[in-house]
Formats: C-alpha cells, sequence, structure tokens
C-alpha cells in the first residue's frame, strides 16, 4: 500500500490509476476510493486489512504515540472533514474524538470498532480521567478473539460507506477472521509453554487486563491504565516487594511509557527488563510490532521468554 507516516499518498493514487488503465471509460465512482480515518495505529492496522486498496486511510495518531495523551491538531479536522467513515475503538480510549468530529465537522459514517465486545472493568481508581475510572476497560484488542468483532465491524462499517465494493470487504475479512483464529491458537500454544505457577509478569501500566483473562497470565503495574496516572512511591514500593517476594524475573516497559520506574523496580527488586512490549500502539514499518498480528506474535514471544526466568 502507498502508505506512509499513517496516510496513503493522495497526490500519487491518480497516477496509479493511469499506470493501471483505470481511468478511461470508467464511471466517476470507480475512480474514487473511499476516505477512511482511524484514530490510532492498531486500529489502522485492522482497516488497512479489511479494505486493502479500496480505501485512502489515515490514521490520527500514529506508530509509537500514545492516544490516551493524544492533542488533535487541525489538520486532523480537515482529514475528518474530508472522511466518509471515521472507526475509532470507543469505552472512552479516544477521549478527544467526539469533541474533534464536532469541531471538523464529520458528516460520514462512525464505526465504533469495540461495539458488541464482551467489556472487563477497568481496575479501580484507574481510568482515562474521571468520567472513566470506573467504567469499562478499553484495551480489548489484547485479546485475539475480541478482535475479530473489531474486523466485523470494521468490514460492516465499509460495506455501508462503500457498498460498491461490499464483495472485496467481506472477502477480505473473512481472511482476517482465519489469521485471527489462527493467532489465538497460537498464542494459547506458547503461554501453555509456561508453567501455570510462572505466568506472572509485570508491566509499565495496566493495559493488560484482557490478556491476563484470556490467556491466564497475571500482571501488575504500577501505574493504572491511563499512561499519564502516576503511582504513589507506596504502590511502587509494594510491587518491588511483590516482586521480590514472589520471585518474579519478568518485568517490561511499554513502547510509548517512561522506562525510569520499571527501571527502579529491576534495580531494587532483582528483576530484569525484558524486551519492550507494545499495548497501545504499533511500532514503525522497520520496528518489531508494524502490524497487530507481529504485535501480539513479539508480545507473547518476550513475555513467555520473560516468564520461564521467575
Amino acid at each position: 500500500m502507498l502508505y506512509y507516516n499513517g496516510m496513503l499518498s493522495r497526490r500519487r493514487l491518480p497516477l496509479l490509476f493511469v499506470a493501471l488503465g483505470l481511468l478511461p471509460g470508467l464511471p466517476a465512482a470507480a475512480q474514487t476510493p473511499i476516505r477512511a480515518v482511524a484514530t490510532f495505529s492498531i486500529l489502522g492496522d485492522l482497516v488497512a486489512e479489511v479494505a486493502g486498496d479500496k480505501v485512502v486511510l489515515s490514521v490520527l495518531v500514529g506508530a509509537d504515540m500514545d492516544a490516551h495523551a493524544y492533542q488533535p491538531r487541525p489538520s486532523d479536522a480537515r482529514m475528518l472533514a474530508d472522511a466518509q467513515l471515521l472507526v475509532s475503538n470507543g469505552l472512552g480510549f479516544e477521549g478527544w474524538i467526539d469533541r474533534l468530529a464536532k469541531a471538523a465537522p464529520f458528516k460520514g459514517r462512525a464505526v465504533v470498532a469495540s461495539t458488541g465486545v464482551a467489556t472487563l472493568a477497568a481496575g479501580s481508581g484507574h481510568g482515562h480521567g474521571h468520567s472513566h475510572a470506573h467504567g469499562p476497560d478499553p484495551h480489548c484488542w489484547q485479546d485475539v478473539r475480541r478482535v475479530r468483532t473489531y474486523v466485523a465491524n470494521i468490514a460492516k462499517g465499509l460495506v455501508d460507506a462503500d457498498p460498491a465494493n461490499a464483495a472485496h470487504y467481506k472477502e477480505r475479512a473473512a481472511q482476517a477472521d482465519r489469521r485471527l483464529i489462527e493467532l489465538d491458537a497460537w498464542v494459547k500454544a506458547e503461554i501453555a509453554k509456561v508453567p501455570a505457577d510462572k505466568r506472572r509478569a509485570i508491566t509499565g501500566h495496566d493495559s493488560f487486563r484482557y490478556f491476563s483473562a484470556a490467556y491466564g497470565v497475571k500482571f501488575q503495574s504500577p501505574r493504572g491504565y491511563n499512561t499519564s496516572s502516576e503511582p504513589s512511591a507506596r504502590d511502587v514500593a509494594l510491587l518491588i516487594r511483590e516482586a521480590r517476594e514472589q520471585r518474579i524475573k519478568a518485568l517490561f516497559v511499554e513502547n510509548m511509557t517512561n522506562p525510569g520506574m520499571v527501571d527502579q523496580i529491576a534495580r531494587e527488586s532483582g528483576a530484569v527488563v525484558g524486551p519492550r512490549l507494545y499495548t497501545d500502539a504499533l511500532s514503525g514499518p522497520d520496528g518489531p510490532a508494524p502490524t497487530y498480528e507481529k504485535m501480539m506474535q513479539h508480545n507473547v514471544t518476550a513475555l513467555v521468554a520473560g516468564m520461564l526466568k521467575n
């Protein structure tokens, strides 16, 4: 795909159509792919999987960027004003999206990818701003089975926005669903390599609740699931004590969080900081997690290697 900085090259699309011989004699509708906007990189990858080359896709919060703390720019509003489809996670994950869509103004179809997904409650007192402190945890994509619902919702949104290409979207969604079934089975098989009493890890912030429920790994973190919530010295001290007592060696930092606190816990507990995990954002194209599938494979491989040391 012609994708850079989360955005397809718009200038090159007409040249592409000329090169492919698609311009002459075709109705205007066939020459104009719909414009879609995804709120953050993980959703962007899922939309790209289903859309293929039928959509000009823009991603608001790109690779290695934190959607929790994102500040929309005027260019984001212009992008949304031109779009026929907006795909967001929902569940309070993008606290800024409703204001941005209203300001744009966005007049297309809005798809909330988490619609119909069974949610888990967020940890007490940890939320995206006070209004979501006791609401659902939005990180549903950490359970591959729940992502199958995301893909179905995205496919329905694309079909509704662009019925002329309905067969294309349905076929690609079916392919993506088959790969997700395989990925879910692979994750379970990998985690099964770790003895049950060793399936424990410490992470920088609490975004693995769905992973924990789906795959039977116990996570602890000094932060809530909002990366901007600061833990107290007492919370950190408790975690250090727990890591020592339970001999937890598997310690991880996510790609968007400050590693300082995790380094402190490692120093004082004797744990080892493992490879960086990708939880709320993909890596860039040259990193270890440029797609959702590769993100899950990278995280699981790192977690299994770390937990085997417990």
